[in-house]
């Protein structure tokens, strides 16, 4: 870990044509400042919970540059620290024109870049792409896009977990799970240190949302699992911890500079005039506790316009609605927010969610049957039975949340026709979270090409005897045989099909998407140890070309 000023960062965040955001936690209450191309631009640290971060905005880039920084504390140079052997982190602004290239993955743990970490935990595919940056052997994306478990909140390592026996009894709840703010810092210090990916989160720009595990695994699966959750004595601290800390470290970054300045924090932040820093702690648990209590209060999801690709990035764990009645992965704000923004008109529209849309047909017809089970299609016994099952086994993605699958699907049919604008050349699904990747496809003759491109994990292979399973629901009899059991409690049937283009693949991997001339570019690369366990080798698993068919006029 670092011993100089800077705990963690600098981290390069929101970046567009002619504007950066850096974002840093520091030791102490400072002064931090970043210098480009002869100017500065500054920010004073705030705290949270004994902690100090500042976010510095960097306004009037010349759009499509790359120009390297310095970052100073107080006045004295912290970053690129002295004797580095990295090169010096830029900022690489967007160019208009010029086709993206992003760069995606989900689900990373944090443990040591060793022999034995590697064993158990496989190379880091980050960490293989960050050394391959540097070497000059790797493609540099535009933008670094983490969909999920950036940090495991419940499932934590034995370094972590000398970090909470240093601090309370182990053996008392929540156990090895995180308990506080202060023990998600850490954690995130642990994420976030390795010298080489320290170098490349400073220098590409990164996006990020939660899933289950940057809180607990089935986070709000259903209410029964929630009212289980508020039944115990440490789930609210849990809670407004988790919720906390994803703002200050990952959500914060996320948003535009017209964004951050909507946000009710940020104005704290951006008008504190007193003597001392501006202590957050108090406002920002409330925050956090609010949006636990009303989902609706506050937005997680956000859309960007990268030149002609539109990206939105849903969020598929706040906004759900877990009403029996009305159960939705998106409540009705926030899909009204999600219909707003699906549109046609770009070159490709993007959706990330943490969680696959269209997961291998036998699984998401197992998963649609679980929840009508769960929700009485075969009485007392069989709701007990399906909600048992769901939490048992992670059914609780897209598929689960019917009323959200059918109106997501049907947004996006009328996105790929043209009835929304335009069609654009693809409508692609980015997701993690099921520790495999693939690529998958719908079936359709005209418009747009509607894809799920699944890059998943970065870092936590899936057990090898749980590999048969998602071999087993992608191919053969698994597909009918699941329609017929989704048939038998009378789910309707998705308005489309799919199939399995690619995959799937078990190995820890990194996404490379590249808008290229005639469609998209999609790349799986993971690290292979060729002797010195600490220098892997960037090799890759999978690329597909996904050419676009030729333009239709809109339907009436």
């Amino acid at each position: 870990m670092s011993t100089g000023p800077l705990i963690l960062g600098p981290m390069l965040r929101y970046v567009d044509e002619t504007s950066a955001s850096i974002w840093v936690e520091t030791r102490g209450d400072c002064r931090v400042s970043v210098r480009v191309d002869g100017g500065s631009w500054h920010a004073r640290t705030f705290t949270v919970h004994g902690h100090h971060y500042a976010l510095v905005e960097i306004d009037g880039l010349d759009p499509g540059t790359m120009r390297p920084y310095e970052v100073e504390i107080d006045g004295v140079r912290a970053w690129p620290q002295p004797g580095s052997a990295a090169p010096q982190p830029v900022i690489a602004t967007l160019a208009p024109g010029r086709p993206l290239r992003l760069a995606y993955g989900s689900c990373r743990t944090s443990v040591a870049h060793d022999r034995t970490g590697n064993r158990t935990h496989g190379v880091d595919s980050l960490r293989t792409f960050a050394l391959a940056l540097t070497e000059g052997s790797a493609i540099r994306p535009d933008l670094l896009l983490f969909l999920g478990d950036q940090v495991y909140a419940d499932s934590t390592t034995e370094e972590m977990q000398r970090f909470i026996r240093s601090r309370r009894d182990i053996r008392e709840e929540p156990g090895e799970e995180l308990k506080d703010f202060e023990e998600y810092a850490h954690l995130y210090q642990l994420a976030w240190s390795d010298e080489a990916n320290r170098w490349l989160l400073s220098t590409v720009p990164t996006a990020m949302i939660f899933d289950d595990h940057d809180i607990r695994d089935d986070w709000n699966a259903s209410r029964d699992w929630r009212r289980k959750m508020e039944a115990t004595s440490w789930w609210h601290g849990r809670i407004v911890a988790g919720l906390a800390s994803y703002w200050v470290y990952q959500h914060l970054g996320n948003l535009s500079p017209e964004g951050r300045a909507a946000d009710e924090l940020w104005q704290r932040v951006r008008s504190h005039r007193g003597p001392g820093p501006l202590d957050l702690t108090d406002a920002l648990d409330e925050f956090a506790a609010r949006c636990d209590a009303d989902p609706e209060s506050y937005r997680w999801s956000y859309s960007r316009d990268l030149d002609d690709v539109r990206l939105i990035v849903v969020d598929s764990r706040m906004a759900r609605d877990l009403t029996p009645s009305d159960r939705a992965m998106l409540a009705a704000d926030e899909l009204a927010w999600f219909d707003d923004r699906m549109r046609g008109g770009f070159r490709h529209v993007l959706v990330a969610s943490s969680l696959p849309f269209l997961l291998p047909m036998g699984l998401h017809h197992l998963e649609a049957w679980n929840e009508a089970l769960a929700q009485g299609a075969w009485g007392r016994v069989g709701g007990w039975l399906g909600e048992r099952l769901r939490q048992a086994v992670d059914l609780e993605h897209w598929a689960a949340f019917q009323n959200s699958f059918q109106a997501v699907a049907r947004i996006a049919t009328e996105v790929a026709d043209g009835r929304r604008g335009p069609a654009p050349q693809t409508l692609t699904f980015l997701s993690g979270d099921v520790h495999y990747s693939y690529l998958a496809e719908v079936e359709r003759d005209e418009g747009s090409r509607i894809l799920q491109a699944v890059c998943s994990p970065v870092r936590n292979p899936l057990p090898r005897f749980l590999r048969w399973f998602a071999v087993a629901m992608s191919y053969g009899v698994a597909a009918p045989l699941g329609a017929a059991a989704a048939r038998s409690v009378k789910v309707a049937d998705p308005p489309f099909r799919w199939k399995s283009v690619k995959g799937p693949w078990f190995d820890n991997n990194l996404a490379l998407l590249v808008d290229s001339a005639d469609g998209l570019e999609l790349t799986w690369s993971t690290g292979i140890v060729d002797g010195d366990e600490r220098h892997p080798r960037l090799a890759e698993v999978e690329s597909v070309e996904v050419a676009a068919r030729r333009a239709r006029a809109p339907r009436g």
